[in-house]
């Protein structure tokens, strides 16, 4: 439907009015009974003003989606759930986005809450009173209005949370009569939509920034962890700004896009003796701080302390302004020197411009040198890395370090987008990350699934761009959510998804292998009851059936840079590609 937007008659058509206001420009759903009013409206009332739809074939693909189009735009999407199985289904993928903080409108629909209007059996099994109660400890808000003024009221009062830092998912219900009736008369949305959704950033505290910058302008050895900093243009420029002017090296969380893979001071991949040098330590916005401090044993282990007696810690994020107890997403506590409580998008400008104020020209000399030696060791762990891959390249079986380096070298003459996976950390050790918008993030919540939908969102937010969105994709993630598949092809997204295909459930059988040594069990026997090899599942076919063009599987080293050259042009024309490549398990 195309044209002006007519008068709303019922109350589904001014909630899509409402949405309008916003700004949701999307709404993905896979479709239910409980908001064909919603539904309707959207289609039929809207006009090309209307969020447009976006089919899903699993309620866990929509939330998905819409957290991946959150993290590539900074613009929230709205994903509307069918009432309790549907809301269940999109369980796992709103935890995702609570963990990652990434805020959602989730809409969702039930049956009459007036039981005397209910059809029997349906109507009765697919209500609850109240529904969000499944969801509610991992969502920043969740309501049941019961009239078409409090569902608005709800709608902005839901907004105006999820908007604020830390970011997180809301959930509003509809009822069905809610929807569906005519428009009381009277009622409209407010004139003065920015007085209801409008609020300031929390800025940290003005003295606490003041001592933060005068440790950071007279440490000997400076270190910068930054965890989200990324979510912000603001917070990326200023990060970049203040390690410059310190000379300071910055270790990567890589929880999403924070400092360029290829800066002379980043010194990721080297954390444990960076920390250990550390005099003064700046965290922003780190997701774990706890594990931060700590770097992962090299083998079997606990997790031991990596900063010197007597140096400086300041953590500097929001995250404490939204904890909920039923999981520890914030691990554990760690005991800082300094803890500042404010927006990084605001703040890590105001300290950086505050240490520039107090640097010393007497140190120069100093600064410099390390800027020198931080350059020299970022150079060699890069070439390291590349020679590493190369080598890789070389063996009967095809490494992620190997996948990893083909990737790289098949987008490097495409502007590119990596939505999903590390690749056991090979994808920032090699390719050339220096833009926001170059790496997402991982899923937050560690939840199964997360890969193909969220690449979807991704890709949703740069069609048309020219860009290539590369999802890394592990085989065990897409059989939770394979007919993600088909809304790639419906939308026509510029989409490369990259199969590690090592035939098993990764994690599953890493941890087999662990229990097994401590208890002096065959460690061959890991991969019983984990495999995927009997049979292997045969994932370009999958996707043909889907209506995407596939190829594989590939499974020797030299085969593999041919193969991604074809697909990464197939995709360049404007259509999704899968390419399966069997992997080794590390």
């Amino acid at each position: 439907m195309t044209g002006k937007r007519p008068a709303p008659r019922f109350g589904s058509d001014l909630i899509v009015d409402l949405l309008h206001e916003l700004g949701i420009e999307y709404a993905a759903f896979n479709p239910g009974a409980s908001f064909r009013g919603l539904h309707d409206s959207l289609v039929n009332h809207g006009g090309d003003s209307a969020p447009r739809t976006i089919l899903c074939t699993h309620e866990e693909i929509s939330v998905a989606l819409a957290h991946g189009y959150y993290k590539a735009t900074g613009r929230p999407m709205a994903a509307i759930l069918h009432d309790v199985v549907g809301l269940q289904h999109a369980s796992m993928a709103i935890y995702n986005a609570w963990v990652d903080r990434v805020p959602i409108l989730l809409l969702g629909g039930t049956g009459a809450v007036d039981s005397a209007k209910r059809r029997p059996w349906i109507e009765w099994i697919h209500t609850a009173l109240v529904q969000g109660n499944h969801i509610r400890d991992f969502v920043k808000f969740d309501d049941q209005p019961a009239s078409v003024p409090a569902a608005i009221e709800s709608i902005l009062h839901a907004y105006r949370l999820m908007a604020a830092q830390p970011t997180a998912p809301v959930y509003v219900c509809l009822d069905v009569d809610l929807q569906e009736d005519t428009l009381p008369a009277g009622t409209a949305l407010p004139t003065d939509l920015p007085r209801w959704i409008a609020q300031s950033p929390v800025q940290a505290d003005g003295a606490g920034l003041a001592q933060a910058a005068e440790w950071l302008a007279g440490a000997r050895s400076p270190v910068i962890l930054a965890g989200k900093v990324g979510r912000s243009a603001e917070g990326v420029d200023a990060l970049r700004a203040l390690a410059e002017s310190l000379a300071a090296p910055v270790l990567d969380g890589f929880a999403g896009f924070n400092f360029p893979s290829t800066h002379p001071l980043d010194a990721t991949g080297a954390n444990a003796p960076t920390l250990a040098a550390a005099d003064v330590i700046l965290a922003v916005d780190a997701v774990d701080l706890w594990g931060m401090l700590r770097p992962a044993p090299a083998s079997i282990g606990p997790w031991t302390w990596s900063v010197s007696p007597g140096t400086k810690v300041i953590s500097l994020t929001a995250a404490q302004l939204l904890v909920h107890s039923w999981t520890s997403d914030d691990s554990r506590i760690q005991p800082v020197d300094l803890a500042l409580v404010g927006d990084s998008r605001i703040a890590l400008p105001a300290l950086a411009a505050a240490v520039a104020e107090r640097l010393r020209p007497a140190d120069h000399a100093t600064r410099e040198a390390r800027r020198t030696g931080l350059a020299a060791a970022s150079l060699k762990r890069r070439a390291d890395w590349a020679g590493a891959a190369r080598v890789e390249g070389t063996k009967d079986r095809i490494s992620t370090a190997w996948l990893a380096h083909c990737i790289r070298d098949a987008v490097l003459k495409h502007d590119w987008v990596l939505s999903n996976s590390t690749l056991n950390d090979w994808t920032r050790r090699l390719m050339p990350i220096n833009e926001r918008y170059q790496w997402t993030g991982p899923s937050g919540g560690a939840g199964v699934g997360y890969g193909i939908g969220a690449s979807l969102g991704v890709a949703l937010a740069h069609k048309g761009t020219g860009r290539i969105v590369v999802d890394a994709q592990p085989d065990g993630d897409l059989l939770y959510c394979t007919s993600a598949l088909w809304t790639a092809a419906a939308e026509r997204l510029p989409l490369l998804m990259v199969m590690d295909n090592n035939r098993t459930l990764g994690n599953s059988e890493r941890h087999g292998a662990v229990i097994a040594e401590r208890r002096g069990r065959p460690v061959e026997r890991r991969g019983i009851g984990t495999h995927l090899d009997g049979p292997p599942v045969d994932f370009a076919t999958v996707a043909r059936g889907f209506g995407i063009s596939a190829s594989g599987p590939v499974t020797r080293p030299a085969d593999l840079p041919r193969a991604l050259a074809t697909a990464v042009e197939a995709v360049a024309s404007g259509e999704p590609y899968l390419l399966d490549v069997v992997t080794e398990l590390l």
